[in-house]
């Protein structure tokens, strides 16, 4: 009996220890090569639209600039207001459809090449690289005692992570505070409470997130990892590992003839692993930790052309493809199902719809507001007036002049100095008082809409319900 009790301990032992497993450090290899390059690329283009918008202008201010305390956000020519929301949930189930009709197609594009927690982590480990050295230099440093030479390593590479950290906080405030505002601030020390604490919070967000946490936030605190499996079938263009070409895999000379010894293409040199920036076999099959960055192909490919080997052991392919062939057929078989003509086509239709929307978009809101002080009163010309205040917005960037109408009763006249004035990008409150003669209508409440025109462009106009009293 006390065998079995000391396996069952051994066992519960082994147990405990997995689960409390302490992570362990990840030390990527740089790899170079095309997928290595279109992820460069794709950095450098989102970093120099994300740093770069703040300081371009458009008629004499920022160009992109959402001004919360004026709740006005400019984009370029546009100038976009609360009222505006609708154009903001376009473009978030446009953005949520990309985002299902690329995964459903190939996979996590998204977390691979453009996520900005891979494109931070990647911009974070190049500066590692550049200061610590390439992987085993790394690895012996963090293992080496302390030393100045040690210390100085260090606080150089997090000087410089704190320092591109807090300037991504700035260039992401500045997005909310006119920038060259932000800087001046900064610079002379009169920053905003508010300000300095989103440039903190953001810069040690960027701080933590790419320099620290990196894979955990991947593989623990985003929920595309989890959900992604719903998206992805057979026909999904995943990194796969063509296991019966590789396998068994096994250590060789260059020159051997690997399959006289009965090996596949696999030299198991764990290269691929040791570039993998969340740590995974890709051998060991489509994991949920795996961001598609492809690192390992490019990384495989390398070897296998130093070994004169066929590229592709680790590839871009189909579950279906992998099983039954590639080939052209199987990528019109990718593209053409069902879920992909559904998603496209609503990201074509939603894409459309609100293109459409902002082309046809009238720079002119009209809001009326009775006054509830007087609903009613006679004049002395013994018409009956009720008052109202029009609340105009001109959302465009220069001055218009709009003529006030009214109808619905017959004889109505408008009380208000014409043509009204409104500046650029300003909602302006006019008092209007609306009169008719009270011979021939019913007391009561009447259906009446107020017409405001632009004085030079008949076709800019906007309508406006309300109602008018009789006593």
């Amino acid at each position: 009996m006390t065998q079995p009790l000391r396996s069952l301990a051994s066992v519960s032992n082994e147990v405990e220890t997995a689960l409390y497993e302490v992570r362990k450090k990840i030390y990527p290899r740089a790899v170079h090569g095309r997928f290595a390059a279109a992820r460069w690329a794709l950095v450098w283009l989102t970093q120099l639209v994300f740093y770069g918008l703040p300081w371009l202008t458009w008629n004499g201010r920022q160009a992109v600039l959402f001004d919360l305390g004026a709740r006005r956000f400019y984009i370029f020519g546009y100038v976009f207001w609360p009222q505006d929301f609708i154009f903001l949930t376009g473009l978030l189930v446009i953005s949520a459809l990309a985002l299902f009709l690329f995964t459903a197609i190939a996979g996590r594009l998204w977390c691979g090449y453009a996520c900005p927690q891979t494109v931070y982590t990647e911009i974070f480990m190049w500066i590692e690289r550049v200061i610590e050295g390439d992987r085993m230099r790394r690895m012996r440093l963090d293992q080496a005692p302390l030393s100045a030479s040690k210390v100085s390593l260090k606080a150089v590479k997090h000087a410089l992570w704190i320092a591109a950290a807090l300037w991504t906080g700035v260039t992401f405030v500045g997005y909310f505070t006119p920038i060259q505002v932000l800087t001046d601030e900064i610079a002379t020390w009169t920053l905003g409470p508010w300000e300095t604490f989103w440039i903190v919070f953001y810069g040690f967000a960027t701080y933590g997130n790419a320099g620290w946490m990196r894979e955990q936030v991947c593989k623990y605190m985003c929920p595309y990892a989890r959900f992604q499996g719903v998206m992805f079938d057979r026909d999904t263009l995943v990194i796969t590992y063509d296991a019966a070409r590789g396998e068994p895999r096994g250590a060789r000379s260059r020159s051997a003839d690997y399959k006289a010894a009965g090996l596949g293409a696999c030299v198991d040199c764990n290269i691929c692993v040791q570039v993998c920036p969340t740590g995974i076999d890709i051998r060991t099959g489509l994991q949920y930790e795996c961001i598609g960055c492809a690192a390992c192909i490019d990384a495989c490919d390398q070897v296998m052309d130093r070994m004169s080997y066929p590229r592709g052991l680790i590839r871009y392919a189909t579950q279906n493809a992998m099983h039954e062939g590639d080939g052209p057929r199987w990528f019109l078989r990718r593209l053409l199902r069902s879920r992909i003509a559904v998603y496209g086509a609503l990201l074509a239709l939603v894409s459309v719809v609100l293109l459409a929307g902002l082309y046809l978009r009238v720079p002119l809101k009209v809001d009326v507001i009775r006054d509830r002080a007087t609903l009613v009163r006679d004049t002395s010309e013994g018409l009956i007036e009720n008052v109202y205040r029009l609340q105009i917005m001109n959302t465009d960037e220069r001055i218009h002049r709009y003529v006030v109408r009214a109808s619905g009763l017959e004889g109505l006249t408008v009380s208000v100095r014409q043509p009204v004035e409104v500046p650029g990008a300003t909602t302006l409150a006019v008092a209007v008082a609306v009169q008719v003669d009270p011979a021939g209508i019913k007391p009561g409440s009447h259906p009446i809409v107020f017409h405001v025109e632009d004085a030079e462009d008949p076709h800019l106009r906007a309508d406006e319900k309300s109602r008018f009293f009789v006593r």
